[in-house]
């Protein structure tokens, strides 16, 4: 266990004295992760005493996406987003439904080793964006902010909504429906995870901020605990709507867009003093996931790649998803070159590995080679995406002021 610890505590600490060097150069953050974790796991130097342990990874990795998705929703620039969100909507109404259709479709034509309903619980898997590894790209002010307020509202609920399609096709591909019905099932799951999501995350970040309020203005909080309310807020808005059978992602999601509206009328300074150590611990636990994910999964998963997997991943990180945003912006106003990048931003990552360890321990009999396509998509989208993200987003930031 110390070794474990010391291992990963020298790699935090040692990246982040070089982290304002990384975030400009071509190679990203999680390549570097992800590549530590092949050199430490099992195929490496088998350093990392980490076992790949399925709940573990799912447990880590569906923190990770909550504190991620609280505070990208809560630091998101509300007056922007007022005037852009024609373009989420888009996204997330149109084109979210044909990338996961697409993916069936071409998965249909390309595989027929498995059941239809597998490979819609496929195209489900690797429908939903990554806050983390977009993170790059959303932050990057190079960008025009309509594009940068858009993929992050876009990653930070496109999870959250595939959490009961994919239930659903879950449930389906298992024969859970029973007598009540695949329609029956579909609406239930799907109001019980995004009703009690939502209701969860817009109550408790409402009493959270009354409650903060009331105490910053008595001077209760001090310098040190003021630090602590919104990462406890964003894991209590996940854990409770777990709980209590929702979307923990949607109520991460929600509550973070609510403390950024109610706290609009705040001075940067103060809300910055309130998630600087929020979004530092989900930026850590980012990395510590990427490092397991490299060792424990991407090791193991090579071995059981093939042509076809491969193909189905270039696919579902090209045709599969920017295809459906090019058509969904259609009318938009945005221009050929925006609608390729927003198209091809769109990274798969922690969503895609939370969703692939509810699979394998769902008893599905296809779980293996969903699981192996997506850590296979994954890989590919962390190089492709890491080297491409800083110098297209300059580029195209640089072509879009010129435009003007």
């Amino acid at each position: 266990m110390y070794e474990t610890v010391g291992l990963l505590a020298v790699f935090v600490l040692i990246y982040s004295a070089v982290a304002g060097a990384v975030e400009g150069a071509w190679i990203s953050g999680p390549i570097i992760f992800t590549l530590f974790g092949l050199l430490i796991g099992p195929i490496g130097f088998d350093l990392l005493s980490l076992e790949a342990d399925r709940e573990m990874i799912k447990a880590l990795a569906e923190l990770t996406l909550a504190m991620v998705l609280f505070t990208d929703a809560a630091g998101a620039d509300m007056r922007v987003l007022k005037k852009t969100s024609g373009l989420p909507a888009r996204l997330l109404l149109i084109g979210l439904p044909l990338t996961i259709l697409l993916g069936f479709a071409l998965g249909a034509l390309l595989v027929d080793s498995l059941s239809l309903f597998a490979l819609a619980v496929l195209a489900t898997m690797l429908a939903p964006t990554d806050a983390a590894l977009g993170k790059a790209v959303v932050t990057n002010e190079a960008v025009p902010d309509e594009i940068r307020q858009g993929l992050n509202v876009e990653s930070g609920l496109n999870d959250g909504i595939c959490v009961p399609i994919l239930f659903v096709f879950l449930a389906l591909a298992l024969d859970k429906a029973g007598d009540q019905g695949p329609w029956t099932l579909a609406i239930e799951l799907v109001v019980e995870e995004i009703g009690i999501g939502l209701a969860v995350g817009l109550i408790l970040t409402f009493l959270a901020v009354r409650l903060l309020k009331f105490a910053r203005q008595r001077h209760w909080l001090t310098h040190t605990w003021m630090q602590i309310p919104v990462i406890a807020l964003a894991l209590s808005c996940f854990a409770v709507a777990q709980w209590l059978g929702g979307s923990g992602f949607i109520a991460a999601f929600s509550g973070g867009i609510l403390l950024g509206i109610m706290d609009a009328h705040l001075s940067r300074e103060v809300k910055d003093d309130f998630l600087l150590a929020s979004e530092g611990t989900g930026d850590t636990l980012a990395l510590i996931t990427w490092v397991i994910f490299g060792s424990a999964v991407v090791g193991q998963a090579v071995g059981n790649f093939n042509w076809l997997t491969l193909l189905y991943s270039v696919l579902s990180l090209t045709v599969i998803r920017m295809l459906p945003v090019f058509l969904s912006l259609t009318g938009s106003g945005i221009d050929t070159e925006g609608k390729l990048f927003i198209g091809w931003f769109g990274p798969r990552g922690l969503a895609s590995i939370v969703f692939a360890v509810i699979v394998l321990n769902s008893g599905l009999p296809d779980s293996g080679p969903l699981a192996t396509t997506v850590a296979c998509t994954i890989i590919l989208s962390i190089l492709a995406h890491g080297v491409t993200a800083n110098p297209w987003a300059r580029a195209y930031g640089k072509r879009a002021r010129q435009a003007r």
